[in-house]
């Protein structure tokens, strides 16, 4: 590698001012909601759970299921739908919209990650991007889906892999980064 001399990394001059989810107070009622009903291990019934979320925006489907330890950054910013399964200590960190279609399968643990930096500019600013997993999709435990991903219809994110790239459906996806296996074969 030629070494050659370059800007540097100014984490002084990073400036986020343009992201604004939601005024100090919207923000600071639902990280309290959060603690109390969604992100915690007290065994509050799925109805509660569900109108929690709804009631801060979250646009939910029926037969949603919320475990326990589920950590969703603003609700006002997500979408899902029926029969969509959210496993325990799943992490949504949702700085943008984050759609989960019908029958969608997040394991425990994995991450969904819509934003992230901009490693090219000196100020490392704040990057975002929508997360799209389409239905009947399967994210597997610890598995992270990176900020711009559309995992398609029906495929499989496999256990601690990494999705930077959209999952073509009926695929099954493996490793850091993620790639192709093989093709998932549903029987009834």
């Amino acid at each position: 590698m030629e070494k050659t001399l370059q800007a540097r990394t100014n984490l002084s001059a990073y400036n986020n001012s343009w992201y604004k989810p939601g005024s100090r107070g919207k923000q600071l009622l639902w990280y309290i909601s959060s603690r109390l009903f969604i992100n915690t291990y007290l065994p509050f019934p799925m109805f509660v759970k569900r109108s929690v979320l709804k009631a801060f925006g979250a646009q939910l489907g029926v037969n949603v299921v919320i475990k326990p330890k589920v950590n969703i950054k603003y609700p006002w910013y997500l979408k899902i739908g029926d029969n969509t399964w959210i496993g325990e200590k799943v992490w949504i960190d949702n700085l943008t919209l984050v759609t989960l279609r019908t029958n969608v399968c997040l394991s425990q643990g994995c991450f969904l990650l819509t934003g992230n930096h901009n490693y090219t500019k000196s100020t490392f600013d704040l990057t975002v991007k929508e997360i799209v997993i389409e239905d009947g999709a399967w994210i597997g435990a610890q598995a992270t889906v990176c900020p711009g991903v559309t995992v398609g219809s029906h495929a499989v994110l496999t256990v601690n892999s990494v999705a930077t790239g959209n999952l073509e459906p009926y695929a099954i996806y493996q490793g850091n980064p993620a790639k192709f296996v093989k093709i998932r074969n549903l029987n009834q």
